[in-house]
């Protein structure tokens, strides 16, 4: 499927929960939501719920993380999808830093689109796995940082058998 074509699905929001709730339930769950996706960036929000509560009236921080590859892993999506033979996503390792309790509504933005299609182009070209780290950065409804995230992708081409 062509970028432009999998970008304009993906920012339909039918399309788009109905992906998750076959795809990725638990993200269907939790409540997450692309509010913007191109080439180069992605944002996903997410609010405090019933289902991504802990016992300190904040958001779990693993529905946290959750918001935060999926900044990153939707831009790995389209970049991605269009290549044959296909190529391989896998998160190899995930850090993170939190500064402040997440309640409200939280998004998470990925600017890493053009580094993550330079790994895929490459991974492409040397028929070898890159990787990159792609950064998502946490940001309350005021605009304050609550979390940070370093998320690092594994591409690799998918060789015929």
């Amino acid at each position: 499927m062509k970028k432009e074509s999998l970008i304009a699905k993906i920012n339909k929001p039918l399309w788009f929960r109905t992906f998750l709730f076959f795809s990725l339930p638990a993200a269907f769950f939790s409540g997450l939501r692309i509010q913007s996706v191109d080439e180069h960036e992605a944002t996903v929000v997410m609010r405090y719920n019933w289902f991504s509560k802990n016992p300190f009236r904040s958001i779990y921080f693993a529905c946290l993380a959750m918001a935060a590859e999926m900044s990153s892993g939707i831009l790995a999506l389209v970049h991605t999808g269009d290549k044959q033979p296909r190529v391989s996503m896998l998160v190899l390792e995930m850090r993170s830093a939190f500064h402040k309790k997440a309640v409200g509504k939280i998004r998470f933005v990925c600017t890493e689109g053009d580094r993550i299609q330079s790994a895929v182009a490459e991974a492409v070209q040397t028929g070898l796995g890159t990787t990159v780290e792609a950064y998502s950065k946490g940001l309350d409804e005021n605009g304050t940082c609550i979390a940070e995230f370093w998320i690092r992708w594994t591409f690799k081409q998918i060789q015929k058998k």
